[in-house]
Formats: C-alpha cells, sequence, structure tokens
C-alpha cells in the first residue's frame, strides 16, 4: 500500500464503493438478459457479489495503516469529548498552557544564555585564552567587561603562538556619539584586525575590518557598525557606508554593516559599532595600549586542524615563563611581581561565548526552572484527579466496551490520546504564553545603563523541550487514570448502581494522595517565594549608609572644553559651585565614585610603616558630600577650604576603617599612606574625620573600610567630573535647570544623568527577578493545590450524598456534618504541610546564595507559608462542607 492511498482514503473508498455499485448493475443487466425480472435480478448479483459492506471494509484495510487510522480516531473521539465538556476542556488545557509556558520561557533563555553557540563558523573551533588561576599578582587598572589580558600580553602570544589559526582580540567601551550637550551613548568595542576574519564573520553590506585598519597610530580610522545600529541611527541606508561617524569627537570612516545574526562575543549583550584597537588612545583620556598593568581584553582563538584544546593548553604554558617576563610591570611590588611570572596562559572552550548576564543569572533561572517544573506536576495533579472524576463517570460506558469485546489495551491508548490531545493543545497554548513571558523577562533585566541583548530565536532545542513535556504531562496525569478505569471487571461496573466503583477506598485514596502531592509542593513553592520577597524587603529596607531618594547623580565631560592640566580644578570648583546655588538644590558636591554604581577603586595602606594586608576602598569626593548624601559624621570634620593642593593631604575614614586598623579608637589625627608600585611617592595622609559606615559596590557587600580623600587636593585631574544633588524638587526639574547652568558656563560640555534610585533598583535587578517571579509561581501553585483540594471535597460530599442524607436523617446536625468533611480536609492538608515542610527544608540549600539576611530554613517564613495555605485550604473545604450540610434527607435518599 502506497503512503499516497493512505491519505487519500476516503476517496479511494468511494472510488471503490462506485466500481462495486458499478458490478452490481452489470450483474443486473446480465441477469434481466436472462430472463429474470428487474428485482430478481438484482438481488441475484448481490447474492454473488456477497456482504458489500465486508468487501468495503476489506478494501479500506488494505488501504490503511492500521495503528496510524487507529490514534487519528481516537483524537478525534476526544475532541468531541473535549467539545461536549468546554468547561473540563478549558481548565485542563489553561493549567497545561501555563505550566509548559512557563518552563518553555525559562528553558528559552537558558537556552539563548547557557546552550546556544555563537552565530559564527564552526563555533566547536573556538578556546579563549586567559590566565588559568589568577589569584594574586593581577593588580592595575581593570576597564570593560572582560578584562581578563592587557595589550602588551595580547601582543606577545600572537607573536609566540603556533597552536591558532588567529585570534580575536577584544575589548568592550561605550562611545558618546554628541559633541555638547546631553551624552548620548553607542556600545562600542575595539577588535583587533583579524577578529571578523577569525571569525569568519562577513559584512552584510560593505567589508568587515582587516589587519590594514589595525595599524598603530591609526589617523583616519575605520568603524564597522551593527545591524541594529544601522537601522536605528542610519535609516538603513546603503549610502551610510563611507559615512562619517563621530564616536568621542572624533570621526570614524563607516566601512561594512555586521550581519544581523551577529551580536559580538557576549551572550547577552550586542555592540553598536566596532572600531580597531589602534584607536583605543583616540577614544580613551588614558590609554592602555602600552601599559602592562591595564587589563581590558578578551582573546579568542581558532583551533589549527589537529590541535586539541589540552594540546594548546599545553603549549600555552610552555611559552607562558617567557611571555610573562617580556610583560612584568615595572610599577609591581616584589611579591606582586612573582605572582605575576608564576602565571600560566590556558585554552578553554568558547563556543558559547562569554556572559555576565550567565554569570549573573544562570543559577537564578536553573532554579526558576525547577519551580516551573512543580508547578507544571502541581497542574499535571490536578488534571489527574479531574480525570480520575471522569473516569467514574464514564466508569459504565468502558463496561460495556470491554464486556463485548474491546481490549484493555485499546481503551487505554483511546484514554491517552484524549490525554495527549490536550497535552499537544496546552503545548501550543505554552508557546505563546512562552514567547511573551521570555521577552517579559528580558524587558524585566533591561535597563538605560544595562542593555540586554538576548536571542529568542525559537529553535529545534525549544521545540523539543516543548514536545518532551507535552508527552511527559500526557503520561503524568492520563496514564494513571486510564489504567484505573481499566482495572475493574465489566460485571462488577454494571453492577455498582450509580455509584461508581472508582469510589472504593483504595481508588478514592489516589485522590486524596495527589491533593497531599498538591499541598506539599505548594507550600515548598510559596516558602521559596516569601524568602525570596523577604530578601529583597531586607534589601531595601538596608541602611546602606547614604541617602537614596532625591539624589540625582550628574556627570559631566569636560573634554570638548579645551580644558587641561591645572585649569580643570579651577573649572570644577566654578561647576559644583554654580550647581549647589540653583534653586531647589539642597546640597551638591563633587564625588569620584558613587556608591552602588559598579565602579571601585583599593588598595593596601601603610601604618606607622607597616603594611596592611587588608585592602581599603577609596573614594575622592568634595566639600558637603556626607551632607549631601546623607551620611552622618561621627568625629571630626569635614573637607572644607582650607584643603588645597597645597596644604596637607587629610582624609575621612568610615567606623569599619577605624575599628580594623586602630582597634576602635579614635582615628583623628593618626596618618595612613597608600601602598603605590615600586618608585611612587607615597603621600602621607592625616585622617580628619570619622563618618558612619556605607556601602561601596554592592548592597549586598559586608561592610568594608573606605578612606575619603579630598577632591579639592587633586592638582591634574582627568577632564570627567561627576556631582552628586539632592534636591527636594521634582529630579526632572533640577535636570532641565543643570542643563541650563551647565551650557550657560560651558557650552561645550557633555551631560549624562542618573538617579541613585534607578542605580540601586538596578542593583537589585536579580533579587526583583526572584521575588516577583517566585512569588508569582508561588501564588499559582497555592491556587492550584486549592482547586484541587476543593474538587476533592466537592466530589467527595458528591459521592457521600446517600450517606450524608443517612446522618442527618438520624439526627446528626449540621455542624457535625461541617466538622466531619472539614476533619477530612484538615488530615489531607496536615499531611501536605508535613511532607512540604520536610521538602522545603531540604530544598532550601539552593537557595542560600540568592538570600540575604535569611537563613533558607528560616521558621517564620515556614510558618507563615503554612499559615497562608492552611487559610485558603480551610475556605475551600468550608464551601463543600457547608453545601453537605443542607442537604435533604428525602433528596438524598431519592437519588439514591
Amino acid at each position: 500500500m502506497s503512503i499516497k492511498r493512505f491519505f487519500n482514503r476516503s476517496r479511494w473508498d468511494d472510488e471503490r464503493a462506485r466500481e462495486l455499485e458499478s458490478y452490481v448493475a452489470i450483474e443486473t443487466d446480465e441477469n434481466i438478459a436472462r430472463g429474470m425480472a428487474p428485482e430478481e435480478a438484482r438481488l441475484a448479483a448481490l447474492r454473488k457479489l456477497g456482504n458489500r459492506t465486508r468487501v468495503r471494509e476489506d478494501i479500506y484495510q488494505m488501504n490503511t495503516i492500521g495503528f496510524i487510522d487507529g490514534a487519528w480516531r481516537d483524537l478525534k473521539y476526544g475532541a468531541r469529548l473535549l467539545r461536549l465538556n468546554p468547561g473540563f476542556a478549558l481548565v485542563a488545557i489553561l493549567s497545561l498552557a501555563l505550566g509548559v509556558g512557563a518552563n518553555t520561557a525559562i528553558f528559552q533563555l537558558l537556552d539563548a544564555v547557557r546552550i546556544r553557540t555563537l552565530p559564527v563558523v564552526n563555533p566547536q573551533q573556538l578556546v579563549e585564552l586567559r590566565i588559568a588561576d589568577t589569584k594574586g599578582g593581577r593588580t592595575g587598572r581593570f576597564t570593560g567587561r572582560r578584562p581578563m589580558l592587557t595589550y602588551p600580553l595580547f601582543e606577545q602570544i600572537r607573536d609566540r603562538q603556533q597552536a591558532f589559526d588567529g585570534l580575536a582580540a577584544w575589548g568592550t567601551t561605550s562611545f558618546n556619539l554628541t559633541r555638547s550637550g546631553e551624552a548620548r551613548y553607542a556600545l562600542g568595542i575595539w577588535v583587533n584586525g583579524e577578529f571578523f576574519n577569525t571569525l569568519g564573520v562577513k559584512a552584510m553590506l560593505g567589508r568587515t575590518l582587516n589587519v590594514d585598519d589595525d595599524g598603530r597610530g591609526c589617523a583616519s580610522p575605520a568603524a564597522v557598525v551593527s545591524y541594529g545600529f544601522w537601522q536605528r541611527e542610519l535609516g538603513g541606508e546603503a549610502s551610510a557606508i563611507g559615512r562619517a561617524l563621530d564616536l568621542e569627537g572624533h570621526a570614524f570612516r563607516i566601512v561594512g554593516v555586521a550581519p544581523p545574526q551577529f551580536f559580538g562575543m557576549e551572550v547577552g549583550r550586542t555592540f553598536d559599532v566596532a572600531v580597531p584597537l589602534c584607536a583605543e588612545p583616540l577614544t580613551r583620556v588614558q590609554s592602555g595600549l602600552d601599559k602592562p598593568d591595564v587589563w581590558f581584553l578578551g582573546l579568542f582563538a581558532r583551533l589549527k586542524e589537529g590541535w586539541t584544546i589540552e594540546r594548546a593548553t599545553a603549549h600555552l604554558a610552555a611559552i607562558s615563563p617567557q611571555i610573562f617576563q617580556l610583560t612584568s610591570p615595572p610599577r609591581y611590588r616584589p611579591e606582586d611581581t612573582k605572582s605575576y611570572l608564576a602565571f600560566k596562559l590556558a585554552a578553554f572552550p568558547a563556543g558559547t561565548g562569554v556572559s555576565s548576564l550567565r554569570r549573573d543569572y544562570e543559577a537564578s533561572l536553573w532554579l526558576l526552572l525547577a519551580t516551573t517544573g512543580l508547578v507544571l506536576v502541581i497542574a499535571c495533579a490536578n488534571l489527574a484527579n479531574l480525570l480520575l472524576a471522569r473516569a467514574t463517570a464514564r466508569e459504565r460506558e468502558i463496561a460495556v466496551r470491554l464486556a463485548i469485546g474491546a481490549s484493555r489495551g485499546r481503551i487505554v491508548r483511546q484514554l491517552l490520546a484524549e490525554s495527549l490531545l490536550l497535552s499537544a493543545i496546552g503545548a501550543g497554548g505554552g508557546l505563546l504564553i512562552a514567547r511573551w513571558l521570555s521577552q517579559f523577562l528580558v524587558g524585566f533585566l533591561h535597563t538605560d545603563s544595562n542593555r540586554i541583548f538576548v536571542d529568542l530565536t525559537t529553535d529545534w532545542r525549544v521545540f523539543a523541550f516543548t514536545g518532551a513535556l507535552a508527552v511527559a504531562t500526557c503520561l503524568i496525569f492520563g496514564l494513571t487514570p486510564a489504567i484505573r478505569a481499566t482495572s475493574t471487571e465489566p460485571g462488577a461496573a454494571m453492577k455498582a448502581g450509580s455509584r461508581g466503583s472508582t469510589d472504593s477506598r483504595e481508588r478514592f485514596g489516589l485522590r486524596r494522595s495527589l491533593v497531599v502531592v498538591q499541598v506539599a509542593l505548594s507550600l515548598v513553592l510559596v516558602v521559596g517565594a516569601l524568602l525570596f520577597v523577604r530578601s529583597l524587603r531586607n534589601l531595601m529596607l538596608l541602611d546602606a549608609g547614604f541617602r537614596q531618594d532625591g539624589v540625582l547623580v550628574v556627570n559631566l565631560d569636560l573634554r570638548g572644553s579645551g580644558i587641561a592640566g591645572q585649569g580643570r580644578r579651577a573649572a570644577f570648583e566654578e561647576l559644583s559651585a554654580r550647581l549647589r546655588a540653583l534653586p531647589g538644590v539642597d546640597a551638591a558636591a563633587e564625588a569620584f565614585i558613587v556608591p552602588v554604581s559598579g565602579s571601585g577603586w583599593n588598595n593596601r595602606i601603610v601604618i606607622d610603616g607597616a603594611a596592611r594586608t587588608q585592602n581599603v576602598n577609596f573614594n575622592e569626593v568634595g566639600r558637603g558630600y556626607f551632607r549631601t548624601m546623607a551620611t552622618p559624621m561621627l568625629a571630626g570634620r569635614d573637607f572644607d577650604d582650607r584643603d588645597t593642593t597645597q596644604s596637607r593631604k587629610v582624609a575621612i575614614v568610615t567606623e569599619r576603617f577605624a575599628n580594623l586598623f586602630f582597634e576602635g579608637r579614635n582615628p583623628i589625627g593618626r596618618t595612613f599612606q597608600v601602598e603605590e608600585g615600586a618608585g611612587v611617592e607615597r603621600p602621607v595622609f592625616e585622617i580628619v574625620g570619622l563618618v558612619k559606615d556605607a556601602k561601596y559596590t554592592d548592597l549586598r557587600e559586608e561592610f568594608t573600610p573606605i578612606a575619603f580623600l579630598a577632591a579639592s587636593q587633586e592638582a591634574e585631574p582627568d577632564p570627567f567630573l561627576q556631582v552628586v544633588l539632592r534636591s527636594s524638587a521634582p529630579l526632572a526639574t533640577v535636570t532641565s535647570e543643570v542643563t541650563s547652568a551647565v551650557s550657560a558656563a560651558r557650552p561645550s560640555v557633555i551631560i549624562q544623568f542618573q538617579t541613585m534610585n534607578s542605580m540601586v533598583h538596578d542593583s537589585l535587578l536579580r533579587e526583583r527577578l526572584m521575588a516577583t517571579l517566585s512569588g508569582f509561581f508561588g501564588l499559582l501553585a497555592g491556587v492550584l493545590a486549592t482547586i484541587g483540594l476543593y474538587g476533592v471535597m466537592s466530589y467527595m460530599v458528591e459521592r457521600r450524598k446517600n450517606e450524608i442524607g443517612i446522618r442527618i436523617a438520624l439526627g446528626a446536625d449540621r455542624g457535625s456534618v461541617v466538622a466531619m468533611i472539614m476533619r477530612e480536609a484538615a488530615t489531607l492538608l496536615a499531611a501536605g504541610l508535613i511532607v512540604g515542610a520536610v521538602a522545603a527544608i531540604a530544598a532550601a540549600r539552593w537557595t542560600s546564595a540568592l538570600l540575604f539576611g535569611l537563613h533558607p530554613s528560616d521558621p517564620v517564613t515556614l510558618a507563615a507559608a503554612a499559615v497562608a495555605l492552611t487559610a485558603v485550604a480551610a475556605l475551600a473545604s468550608y464551601v463543600p462542607a457547608v453545601r453537605a450540610s443542607r442537604l435533604e434527607p428525602t433528596v438524598a435518599l431519592r437519588e439514591e
């Protein structure tokens, strides 16, 4: 039989029917010619043909595939049943769609962030080159998101390696697109001339950068823009090739547009503009090209044919001593130099790229996937309960089919086909929900200062995952009810009267067990949700040592003003004074580093000639900083007009600094030095003030020792001024006034604004994500468990209607009936809570790294979750209990 005939069975059957009718007509005509009457002639023809229906059935069987045909009929029958039970179908499909959609959305993000390879040629050949173990010795200045190597190290690797067909070096930065006014930034990467060729990335328009574009001192550098930037900023016009693009006040010639699928080397990030490494000095105030202690490069390489990662690592280890000897920073201390010279380079698999998003959120995503998996199990338990109830209603139908010859396996297959249909429709709806939820999650993580790019293309892995979920859910909620429904002898089912045999204690016990499982898993999820919500609350209510509300951060770039050297200090003082004088500004001060901004500066100090091993965090601030940030001054004084470039160096320290280095004694008048590199003069700083501890880079960190230096004592500052303003006026009004005041004083100054609230908000994105999603899934799990308990109790009341009627007829009052039903519900609830409490405590260790100020097995959280579930479960059980107490005995007995 041909496949073509199988898929055209109806037409084929119609043709055979017409052939049979033609045969009968021919035989009838021949019989009439032999002298028979027409009616007798037709009957004789039909007798000669035999059973026409049987002949058509035989022909039909010859032109079909039995298993597929039976499955198709089972699916059509299941679709009819769902159409006849729209309420059941809607609840089942919605439950599955939510569960499958949530799981698929989280998996889709994991696929994009962790599993999927880079969109380059043969990504499995790519490796990342970096130092194998960086403990100790790697000191200096670190910039960008992947500061693995310095430029001198890259040059030595490039000149000495023999294991790779090409090297792709890159560093991350941002380029200002304006020359004055409010700043507008493009995400940029510096790349070496081999970058695109090594990756096998071809330009969609124009060309990519090559070795000729990356010559030292490039005066007219080229640039390749991303597809998104080309569409957004250049109108998607082909004439953009050859056009000049202004970056940091320098003109770059656009030579090509990257393909749409290429986002760079960082998963979760994209770039707008790629420029050659030779242009790095043009776009930065302090170039790192010739400085062996400026770390700003990542390095990928493509393995030569026949080379393995292990062989390449051995080769790198062999050439490492000479490379590190030639690039040893002269400013390093002897102990740092010793550690630096002991470093070994190694190759690491890099086909999936690198990602700070992966590092920060991978553990959270795996935990969320486990959470959504539990939600799906709860939904499946609900559906299993619903199908068990339907099995009771259909028990007689199934018994009749068994009695007339249907096999048990055939009926199980038909019932599973109904479950598979539900799963397939739920999975289809889940894919739609997953698409929306994935976009929501990416949007949740995306901020103005932290732009996230994730390729949410639904690839074969996502489809396979969703398909596997559909099959698994079908088996979880469909197989047991199907086996239960066919396990009773037909005679027993036919004699069961109005009460199906699935009402036996053994069978009803299965439904109770499913409710216990639902309650237990719901408790685990509600406990997790409360832990993450309370952890976020602890962070938000934390006394960080500085004010958040009403604080505006103003970043000023004076590079275009032409002011250089010592003149910048006077310009800074002038601009700071103008900002302090603005109406609505309560206080303003200069700040080199703003708390929780992600920036940092630390070093070791020397006290009384002895170097201390504990690192100290530093900041450089102007007078009024502590008043602006509402950081209490505990002793001594603030910086003031006495602190100039000619006066003695002064510092203000935190409590933690005083406790660590002066054993808690008053530090005012004590001195320290900052430990610098070899041959660098170490000025002496006198401590003139003591302030309360404050967070530095992260709200989660313990309080660290901080030393604040006087910004007014910096003789030749960089051309960047950062000012924090505190105002009781709307910040939108303040920003316009600041822009006007700065433009009036220095028209060429570039301005950028941030608020402390937004910076703190962005620093807690992971905590907000976990609190929001775990809270939603915990609520959903609680609702599903409550519905499950309500369904079981309602079903129990319905099936025990006769018993309850007899109890009431014999004198039981309404309260005792309610108490009986509530005791049954309380038993199920208590069993679920006990099992769930044990499971929650066991699972708590997976959450410890994501919590703040809470123990994973916090008893208050566990008790609150149990009380919340008890309250909603009591309400869900009380409704059917009250309904049972209102039964009229005569009605109940008449129904029986």
